[in-house]
């Protein structure tokens, strides 16, 4: 029982794994489309930016529990 409760935790965390990636390119789309503007609002790119990194960090992190560390 125990390797099936693992198993739906990794599933679950790569499941969020994709999901942050997708609002990862969502805010890069996001930060691209207000910088093409010519009244482009410089605090609020700022801000996507800061909060695409942070999500950067979170994927990261993410990444490191759901990929098993191989021993050569």
């Amino acid at each position: 029982m125990n390797s099936s409760v693992n198993m739906d935790k990794i599933d679950v965390q790569r499941i969020e794994l994709a999901v942050l990636r997708q609002e990862h390119r969502d805010l890069d789309d996001a930060i691209s489309a207000l910088q093409d503007r010519r009244s482009a609002d410089i605090l609020s790119i700022k801000r996507l930016k800061k909060q695409k990194l942070a999500l950067k960090d979170k994927i990261f992190a993410l990444e490191d529990k759901v990929t098993p560390d191989i021993i050569a």
